[in-house]
């Protein structure tokens, strides 16, 4: 299997510095990051750790639970997966993230809710990317829509 790659950039203090995210793999861009920007409501055209670990986990569970819905004998036609990472502060000192909520709206033939229910849990225990983040406590809300 593949190894990707992204690269980092930084000048200066966590405060005060800032840098550019390259995905270095892909190739398809660079992106600024910032501390205070990071920190704040309104990313305001910078992207985050936590922004690009949502991308990342919302693609896998994507895979992963189309995965089991074919191998359940459904037909996937569409899903709409929603990673929300959020960064805390760590009680032992610093930042943590400290949740991530995984939303997921199928249009799926071939199964029903219960169904779709149970695989959307076991696509988020056997997402590589959920195993990584076993440190963060991850919900999700699953629903099939008709």
């Amino acid at each position: 299997m593949p190894t990707r790659t992204a690269r980092t950039a930084w000048n200066g203090t966590l405060t005060d510095g800032s840098g550019q995210v390259e995905l270095s793999s892909s190739k398809i861009g660079t992106y600024e990051v910032s501390f205070p920007k990071r920190a704040a409501d309104d990313a305001n055209g910078a992207t985050s750790p936590e922004e690009l670990i949502a991308a990342a986990h919302s693609a896998c569970y994507a895979m992963q639970f189309s995965a089991l819905i074919g191998e359940a004998g459904g037909t996937p036609h569409a899903l709409d997966v929603k990673a929300d990472v959020t960064l805390g502060p760590d009680p032992a000192g610093g930042f943590h993230l400290s949740g991530i909520k995984l939303t997921v709206r199928g249009e799926v033939e071939g199964i029903d809710a219960d169904t779709f229910a149970k695989l959307a849990t076991d696509a988020k225990a056997g997402c590589p990317i959920s195993k990584a983040l076993t440190g963060v406590e991850i919900t999700l809300d699953a629903a099939l829509e008709q």
